[in-house]
């Protein structure tokens, strides 16, 4: 009789044991599951965060083969095609005057955009990315900042006042980099622009409007088989014809050697011009003995005529020396 009873208790114990087995588990599992959730969405952010990373600086590491603080560009091959994402960008300024278009300017090419900033003025960084080269070049670009995007592109920042950034820096796109200045080769204060790719100079008009302070598009596909004719036209949206500067310009922005080239440039304009006047006009010098009617004669026209080109009477007395106008 005992031993049925331990029995019987024993069999009740191993049940009751078995049956809450499962609800201490099934607790368990219920504590533990927002953990878990938060856990995920934690792993996931940071995997996320990871691989947009990853896949941004992966387009650089895909262009360029050399990480460099020596020089401010080098060219290497460009791809066929290329697109570019122009998301999450900040204008480099908050200017809207271009003083200067990217394409061949008085003799030599010019490979970027000017535009009129004044000392001081904040520049920004255009895109995410890295400072690859903070350095000065007084005959050239002067105080300069070049940063490697993570969008494959390269852009330059030149003629700063300041530097506000140091090499091997990670900035974000707005970020401060420099003061706006008139230093290196440049005779009024002003922002040169450029946009590279694999070392090789864009028209940065391809991918900003400072005009409406914007980009041209969540993404520009750089074709190479394209690109002179996009590049042609993106000058002409600017709303700026090439070599049309005014003389205070000349004495601003213009670079020293530039604006010597186009003081040259407009003397020659005017030299050929007065040249053509002399072919068009046509002058006598009176000898003595000489009168409107013989000259008249000689030239081959009316008395009228020549009197009236010369705004002189036809009672007039001619004096030897004298010169006139016949055409």
């Amino acid at each position: 009789m005992q031993i049925k009873n331990l029995l019987k208790t024993l069999t009740l114990t191993s049940l009751m044991a078995l049956s809450a087995a499962p609800v201490m588990g099934q607790d368990l599992l219920a504590r533990q599951a927002p953990v878990d959730r938060k856990m995920k969405a934690v792993d996931t952010v940071a995997l996320r965060s990871i691989i947009e990373r990853e896949l941004g600086g992966s387009l650089s590491a895909q262009l360029y083969n050399e990480w460099s603080n020596k020089y401010a560009h080098r060219a290497t091959q460009l791809p066929d095609s290329f697109r570019i994402d122009l998301r999450g960008f900040a204008m480099p300024t908050s200017s809207r005057v271009i003083t200067s278009q990217y394409g061949h300017r008085w003799g030599r090419m010019h490979k970027g955009l000017d535009i009129k900033v004044y000392i001081g003025d904040t520049i920004r960084a255009a895109f995410d990315g890295k400072i690859r080269v903070v350095n000065y070049e007084g005959d050239g670009y002067g105080n300069y900042v070049v940063i490697r995007h993570n969008n494959g592109l390269e852009t330059i920042y030149g003629h700063m006042s300041k530097h506000l950034v140091r090499e091997d820096q990670m900035v974000h796109a707005g970020d401060p980099i420099g003061l706006g200045g008139n230093t290196g080769r440049s005779t009024g204060s002003h922002l040169h622009f450029e946009t590279r790719l694999c070392g090789v100079a864009l028209n940065p008009a391809l991918l900003f409007d400072f005009r409406n302070q914007d980009v041209t598009g969540d993404f520009y596909l750089f074709r190479a088989s394209r690109y002179e004719r996009e590049s042609v036209a993106a000058n002409k949206t600017t709303g700026r014809k090439q070599d049309s500067y005014t003389d205070e310009e000349i004495n601003s922005d213009a670079d020293p050697s530039d604006r010597k080239q186009l003081a040259q440039a407009k003397s020659n304009s005017r030299k050929s011009a007065s040249k053509k006047n002399n072919r068009d006009s046509q002058f006598h010098k009176v000898r003595k003995g000489e009168t409107l009617y013989s000259i008249a004669k000689k030239r081959g026209m009316t008395v009228s005529q020549l009197c009236k080109m010369n705004h002189i009477g036809k009672n007039m007395r001619i004096r030897p020396g004298q010169i006139l106008k016949y055409t």
